[in-house]
């Protein structure tokens, strides 16, 4: 399968790079992480060493300095083999970091995005609430203005790293009945609660950032899949966020994090194609050793067109995820394309670990092979960053405006 026109010498480089840390760091602890739902410190602190956690930022804010592409390649490549790890960096570099770096004053991103593209500290994203999932514009989280701070009351569910993380965009209503235009955004910061092991290890937490009283973090759910990767509760009881920490306009936090959100849909489309790359790979090399009827299983044509359905479809969604990162690289529009990859490659996931499993036959329902763990991993990919659903609504709102005066 070829990358091109996409990824240079440099680009193949950084997939090498990862490649061989995936294989030979997080390969080997996969399974028990998965099976204990541990957060993987010890690797996150490798990932941070070598960049891996800040890889599109500038090196004068402690970045790898690499563009966008290796980015995306970054999380593709480590989705083929452990999702947990894959959305580690993603959300933390995405939804974490980026609405800082595009959004915020020079003051808060030399505060913040150090920490954070080092991977001295982990970050996050509060959009998520009980009334507000699909409908983003449903936030029920309120931020009242008294003086030099605002002061923030509400909660937020299904946050990456709300457990371990320090610093997090969170969105809270500044102007009710002002709909959309009524959201605002603020760089909000707590203690992780690993704070004992962060101390040990050595990184996910910086006393220098204040905990701010009353935001912590709640229940930690217990998923069906990325079970190595902290989700949980963002409780906000009358934190006192000062003024400077407001990200962006009061009133702007709706637009900014629909566009934070566009970039993540990349994101997840570039991880779902690793689950589904990193599944057809593990069928490929089953069905050429397993035996079955005195030959390998891979030359049973039930098997070969699975496979070959698998390889066009793989192809296809590398093809709509890096246009659409080629496209937000050179500044271009890509919310259609973010969505069309994102749509396309989810649902290719779960296809394609499912199709995993099944040529594994009964070996691939053990734990004692990953498909299984990757089936698990991949439907979230069709829930998060926006439901199929929603990315479909996208993309035909963009296809009746642009056709449908055609006839």
């Amino acid at each position: 399968m070829t990358d091109a026109p996409y990824l240079s010498d440099h680009h193949l480089a950084v997939r090498d790079a990862v490649r061989d840390f995936a294989r030979e760091e997080v390969l080997p602890v996969a399974a028990a992480l998965d099976a204990e739902s541990r957060f993987p410190w010890e690797t996150v602190k490798r990932m941070g060493a070598l960049g891996f956690l800040g890889v599109p930022w500038p090196e004068e804010l402690g970045g790898a300095g690499l563009d966008y592409l290796s980015y995306i390649l970054t999380i593709h490549e480590m989705a083929k083999v452990d999702a947990s790890h894959a959305i580690t960096i993603s959300a933390h570099t995405t939804l974490g970091t980026s609405p800082i770096v595009n959004f915020g004053t020079d003051a808060q991103r030399r505060r913040y995005v150090p920490l954070l593209a080092s991977g001295r500290v982990l970050g996050g994203f509060g959009l998520t609430e009980e009334s507000a999932g699909s409908d983003a514009g449903g936030t029920r989280t309120v931020a009242v203005r008294k003086g030099d701070r605002y002061i923030l009351n509400g909660s937020k569910r299904f946050i990456t790293h709300g457990g371990v993380g320090e610093i997090f965009v969170v969105t809270a209503v500044t102007e009710p009945g002002k709909g959309t235009h009524g959201i605002s955004s603020f760089i909000v910061t707590k203690h992780t609660r690993d704070i004992e092991r962060a101390r040990e290890i050595g990184v996910g937490h910086e006393p220098s950032l204040p905990a701010m009283k009353g935001f912590t973090a709640g229940r930690k759910e217990d998923k069906l899949g990325w079970r190595a990767s902290d989700t949980s509760e963002l409780i906000l009881q009358d934190v006192e966020v000062p003024v400077e920490n407001r990200l962006g306009a009061e009133g702007a936090g709706f637009t900014n994090f629909m566009k934070t959100l566009d970039s993540g849909r990349i994101g997840v489309a570039a991880l779902s194609l690793g689950l589904a790359e990193g599944a057809y790979e593990l069928a490929v090399r089953y069905a050429t050793e397993r035996k079955q009827f005195g030959k390998p299983i891979g030359d049973f044509q039930a098997i070969q067109f699975q496979l070959a359905d698998l390889a066009t479809q793989i192809e296809a969604g590398r093809h709509l995820t890096y246009h659409a990162a080629w496209l937000a690289q050179q500044g271009r529009d890509f919310s259609v394309q973010a969505s069309m990859a994102k749509l396309f490659c989810s649902e290719l996931a779960t296809r394609a670990t499912h199709r995993a499993v099944q040529v594994h036959g009964g070996y691939g329902y053990t734990r004692d092979y990953p498909v299984e763990r990757m089936m698990r991993d991949a439907k979230i990919c069709e829930i998060g960053e926006g439901t199929s659903e929603v990315q479909r609504i996208i993309i035909a709102r963009h296809v009746l405006r642009r056709l449908g005066g055609a006839h």
